[in-house]
């Protein structure tokens, strides 16, 4: 059972804890548990018909509308929204929902939409990244479980394998060979995948080796395979600050290879990596 602070509720929601406070007062939406010294605690029902009713608001429901709804009625509007032209944004709030809630059903409903209106790798760019992103910042102010974090991840994870599988066509004849990888100890990595499926995309050859890859094994491949191009990962905290010293064994090891980085390392002042900003830049690279 979740307990949640009105600040975690915030910081879930996007929703002012003023505001929340005054929707609780005026329109009863909300019913938190009040400690010995009044202070208030939701639990997980409470944050779902948050964001339930965040998301009608911001289509432009007003709340003394919504408060006279029940629950019931206020998840068939909802998924109403779900399936009509809503924009990235307006996705990334749903994938928020799918992601509390566990709801897998109204993960496959958003992620079907958006493939059909954007493609694949659009909706990859455009409202996944973005989603994981915020999911990255919420679990920084442990504002979600990690059982949360764990089913979207793996959910993506399961789309863009599966997108992988797809790809059929052969190399085009000008293909380069990018190498996919994670340092050891780096275990996020649905970005570096989408890299490896835009690689594929784009008809160039690609080895994916994933998450935490010994430097010694890494060597290995690299002097078997001959890639053109390295492509790394730095996205949790350990593996951020080694980025630099990271950055320059590999160069120092590969020097004839371009090297390309993404995640969340500063290497200012070291020019010898392309860097990646994000996932777009990188696929702008591929033409």
């Amino acid at each position: 059972m979740g307990n949640y602070s009105i600040k975690d509720l915030e910081k879930l929601s996007r929703v002012k804890a003023h505001t929340i406070r005054i929707w609780e007062k005026r329109y009863a939406l909300l019913s938190p548990a009040r400690s010995d010294t009044n202070i208030r605690s939701y639990s997980d029902e409470d944050l779902r018909r948050l964001l339930n009713v965040s998301l009608l608001n911001n289509h432009g429901v007003k709340i003394s509308k919504i408060a006279k709804l029940t629950q019931t009625q206020i998840h068939e509007q909802v998924q109403a929204f779900e399936q009509s032209q809503n924009g990235p944004i307006d996705q990334v709030e749903n994938l928020i929902l799918a992601m509390t809630e566990l709801d897998e059903d109204r993960f496959e409903r958003i992620m079907g939409n958006c493939i059909l209106r954007l493609g694949f790798g659009e909706t990859m760019l455009q409202v996944i990244q973005p989603f994981m992103q915020r999911v990255g910042v919420l679990w920084q102010i442990d504002a979600i479980k990690p059982g949360q974090e764990h089913f979207i991840s793996n959910l993506v994870r399961q789309k863009v394998i599966s997108a992988i599988d797809s790809l059929t066509a052969p190399p085009r004849a000008d293909a380069s060979t990018y190498l996919f990888f994670m340092p050891e100890s780096e275990y996020h990595e649905l970005g570096l995948l989408f890299g490896h499926y835009l690689v594929r995309k784009a008809g160039h050859r690609s080895i994916y080796l994933g998450q935490s890859v010994p430097f010694a094994d890494l060597e290995a491949i690299v002097d078997h395979s001959a890639p053109d191009r390295l492509v790394v990962g730095f996205v949790n905290g350990h593996s951020v600050q080694e980025a630099p010293d990271y950055l320059r064994k590999l160069h120092s090891r590969f020097p004839k290879t371009l090297i390309h980085y993404f995640g969340n390392a500063d290497v200012q002042g070291i020019p010898l990596a392309t860097r990646l900003v994000d996932l777009r830049s990188f696929n702008s690279t591929l033409d």
